[in-house]
């Protein structure tokens, strides 16, 4: 079975293809952010993923709780070069689609992507723009060397369902390694390496995260034990 995810009407995601599901906690420690395991998960070929918010069975749907949900795709389908916007420093360059999950790992020690953007000329604030930019789940900043080389970690298939504690909310779900992404009217959308789709149901660039969760205080019935541990 080839891996993918189909979004559903009014309805949950089916991954197939068995895709590795995992919690992660965002973590921050002298001042990087990292992922730690959070709870195990069950593990099938196929399962399907709440995007309501209102599961008792989250992250996975229980069947029944999406039942009044309006889960209607708004976001813009056209490829992310056509986008994105092209920002331009001294050694490296950078493209931006404003497509935020608020995940924060676009910000580094010395400051955010943008900030070092120009002082990319020194090797430091160069590599640190490159790992700001491959560390982003939803995918939003590319790192482009001025030869046209894009920048990008080799992902294996898996998804994430995020943690947050920091922000205190539950996240959205960070997949990556290059899953298809079918639409509940059957296009496809583009396939990248890095996104976060909504799961909170609030976003109004759905599919996609747009961090409404924050500003939501979304928690989900499984994230509460873990963001009360790490308050």
């Amino acid at each position: 079975m080839e891996r993918s995810i189909k979004i559903t009407k009014d309805g949950p995601y089916i991954v197939r293809g068995g895709i590795p599901v995992h919690e992660k906690v965002i973590v921050l420690r002298d001042g990087v952010r990292s992922w730690e395991d959070g709870r195990e998960l069950p593990q099938s070929d196929s399962y399907a993923l709440c995007r309501c918010g209102r599961s008792s069975e989250a992250p996975f749907c229980d069947g029944h709780s999406h039942k009044r949900f309006r889960g209607e795709e708004t976001a813009d389908r056209r490829p992310y070069r056509e986008r994105a916007e092209l920002l331009e420093g001294p050694g490296i360059d950078m493209t931006d689609d404003l497509r935020c999950s608020l995940s924060r790992f676009c910000h580094r020690r010395d400051g955010s992507a943008w900030d070092l953007l120009p002082r990319s000329d020194d090797p430091e604030a160069r590599n640190e723009v490159i790992r700001a930019a491959c560390e982003c789940p939803s995918g939003r900043i590319v790192a482009i060397d001025k030869d046209g080389r894009i920048h990008e970690d080799l992902l294996e298939p898996s998804i994430y369902i995020v943690q947050d504690p920091g922000k205190d909310v539950s996240g959205g779900i960070y997949v990556m390694g290059g899953v298809p992404l079918e639409s509940e009217d059957g296009e496809m959308y583009e396939t990248r390496n890095r996104y976060v789709l909504c799961r909170c149901g609030a976003s109004k660039n759905k599919p996609f995260c747009d961090a409404r969760h924050v500003p939501g205080k979304y928690k989900d019935t499984r994230g509460g034990s873990i963001l009360g541990k790490r308050r």
